[in-house]
């Protein structure tokens, strides 16, 4: 398997996971869903394009189809206890700080995936 379709196959799952989410929030409303804002940290193992690439896929059929997709990406972050203070990591992070290189696993953002809002439309 290409490894771009493995990663759609992959945010697909992760979008129908959203997509029932959602339905369940807005279940006592009958406004149609304009769109669905996502927070998804840099180590959370979902790529944003293909998210974005599979959201149409996702949403066909549902209550959420013509609905736009947003993403709020959330960059990896540390707790450096030597720094006090928290400091930016990237992918390759080694359990060290960047700034002054002490020992930190201490991972406070990076792995979120969480819907961040769902906007309906207003009644007319």
């Amino acid at each position: 398997m290409h490894l771009c379709h493995h990663w759609r196959v992959h945010e697909l799952g992760l979008l129908r996971t959203v997509v029932v989410a959602v339905e369940k929030a807005t279940a006592d409303s009958d406004a149609a869903i304009e769109a669905v804002g996502l927070r998804v940290g840099a180590l959370a193992g979902a790529v944003p394009e293909a998210l974005l690439g599979s959201w149409p896929i996702a949403i066909a059929g549902t209550r959420l189809a013509g609905a736009r997709l947003e993403i709020e990406t959330v960059a990896a972050q540390i707790w450096c206890s030597a720094c006090e203070q928290a400091q930016e990591v990237d992918e390759f992070f080694a359990l060290t700080c960047p700034a002054c290189g002490v020992g930190c696993g201490n991972l406070i953002h990076g792995r979120e995936f969480e819907v961040a809002f769902a906007d309906l439309a207003e009644d007319s």
